[in-house]
């Protein structure tokens, strides 16, 4: 078969994690769920919020970007 413009797609296949909280992070998190449905004017499931919210740490978090490169190279 020849190339394609585009590589394959990547899996993005979700990966389900359970985690414990403590009370005062989950209460937070509601917290969190209710302002954004307010700001934008439809509800969100906190379930929803906490990939966005783990996306967004990760990348504003330069020593993780120094120490992820330096683990690959």
């Amino acid at each position: 078969m020849s190339a394609l413009k585009i590589s394959q797609l990547p899996d993005t296949t979700p990966v389900k994690l359970s985690i414990a909280l403590p009370p005062p992070l989950q209460a937070d998190l509601a917290d969190y769920a209710r302002v954004y449905e307010q700001a934008y004017g439809k509800p969100a499931k906190v379930t929803e919020l906490i990939p966005s919210m783990l996306e967004a740490f990760m990348a504003s978090d330069s020593n993780f970007k120094k120490a992820r490169k330096a683990l690959t190279t």
